[in-house]
């Protein structure tokens, strides 16, 4: 087998086994800088339900493209989180400078164990983002959004506004930060070093400096809290931890990361891919201001057609596991193209590609499915079904200030994120 040094200093193997685009196609290569998302998603889906991709800096891997193939995989007990089960990892193929490195293997928690660890891992976050509880936070996220919406009340007329920057970005990240108890140790410092962290341009030998800068920051959050505990979730996982041995140090460091990072992402690209599907669908935006058509509508058909997580990393394979006419083959690493899978015409039929708040069912799984199913669904829906109707309320002449094919793809691989969404509040004359 020969092997070659991708940019990143990432080895990048040959995949071999049987695979659903036939042992002579090539492999997809997921863009780094997300020039198409929506064509990518298309090609995936026509290399089957199982296609071979090969990541930034050049890491082979497969990819599960289409809706059944994907439920069947996320709830195999074959298919684990465990790094330690990948063939090029074990191999020593992986480089710590690869941008990716802080994805597949950001230390224990409840996103790289399986099992009774892992159901240990989430219990309480589980049990502090319950539907119930999560409606609590409602008066919050109102307070939040209303806060926002008054200081881009002042914005000056006339001025195209960046919504992201302004609005759907700052939103989640008070929330979470808030409900974690450390939104004031964390905001902006860790804003500047997400962007850094999610990012393709950022080089190389600069990833191992932001991972340090991440658990450095994180470190300091845990120091604060045990210092001044509060009726927080942080304050939480740490009484845990001292009254019954049920966390680790590095598994609470670990846990405040994950819910923070995957607690503001995917409700920013939620928000933002909602209005962008309301202002390029005029007839469907006037149903849904006039009462016709609920928020919970728009809600569930954009996480559909433009799901928040484009590519989710990684699974790996215990033994070679069918997906079709294919095999996933025994060690080798998976992605969950969600972006694909949202459109998978065998599941939507004809109509797939389109935004259409009237669908009479919407079935996705973009927040996941099985055990490691995102807990903090229940809050991000919350804060769209907050956050959008106010926004509408607020601004209701709300229009896109460019075309939306000018809107520009942050250059991450594994999220939908876009670098801005400029804005006309009021109508322009």
């Amino acid at each position: 087998m020969t092997e070659t040094t991708g940019a990143s200093g990432a080895l990048s193997c040959p995949v071999t086994g049987a695979t659903a685009a036939g042992p002579a196609a090539e492999p997809i290569a997921l863009d780094p800088f997300v020039g198409d998302l929506v064509g990518e998603g298309a090609r995936l889906r026509e290399a089957g339900p199982l296609a071979r991709v090969v990541l930034p800096g050049g890491v082979p891997c497969y990819a599960v493209t289409h809706h059944a193939e994907a439920r069947a995989l996320l709830t195999d007990s074959r298919v684990v989180k465990d790094i330690e089960h990948w063939n090029a990892w074990q191999r020593g193929e992986i480089a710590m400078d690869w941008p990716l490195i802080g994805l597949v293997n950001p230390g224990r928690s409840m996103l790289t164990v399986d099992g009774p660890e892992h159901r240990r891992l989430r219990l309480l976050v589980a049990q502090a983002l319950t539907v119930r509880r999560v409606e609590h936070l409602r008066g919050s996220v109102e307070a939040i959004s209303n806060g926002l919406l008054d200081a881009l009340a002042e914005q000056q007329p006339g001025t195209p506004v960046d919504l992201k920057a302004l609005f759907a970005a700052p939103l989640p990240m008070k929330v979470v930060t808030a409900l974690m108890g450390v939104e004031k140790v964390v905001s902006p410092r860790l804003t500047a070093v997400f962007d850094r962290f999610f990012s393709s341009e950022t080089e190389p030998g600069e990833m191992p400096k932001v991972l340090a800068e991440i658990d450095t920051i994180f470190t300091e959050v845990v120091a604060e809290k045990r210092a001044n505990p509060g009726d927080d979730l942080t304050s939480a996982l740490l009484s845990a931890s001292e009254e019954g041995d049920r966390l680790t140090e590095e598994e609470i460091l670990n846990t405040i990361k994950v819910m923070i990072i995957a607690g503001h992402e995917t409700t920013i690209s939620l928000i933002l891919q909602a209005v962008i599907g309301l202002e390029t669908h005029p007839e469907q935006r006037a149903k849904v201001l006039a009462g016709e058509v609920p928020w919970e509508n728009v809600i569930e058909e954009t996480l559909r057609w433009s799901t928040p997580t484009s590519h989710v990393l990684l699974r790996y394979a215990t033994e070679d596991i069918p997906v079709g006419d294919a095999v996933l083959p025994k060690g080798e690493a998976l992605v969950i193209s969600f972006g694909a899978i949202g459109r998978d015409e065998r599941v939507h039929g004809d109509t797939a590609e389109d935004f259409d708040i009237t669908r009479e069912t919407v079935k996705h799984i973009s927040f996941g499915y099985g055990p490691h199913v995102c807990p903090g669904a229940a809050l991000s829906r919350l804060e769209a079904a907050v956050a959008l109707p106010a926004l509408y309320a607020r601004f209701p002449d709300l229009t896109l200030a460019v075309d939306a094919s000018e809107l520009r793809n942050k250059p991450v691989v594994t999220q939908n994120d876009l670098v801005e969404v400029p804005v006309h509040l009021h109508k322009q004359a």
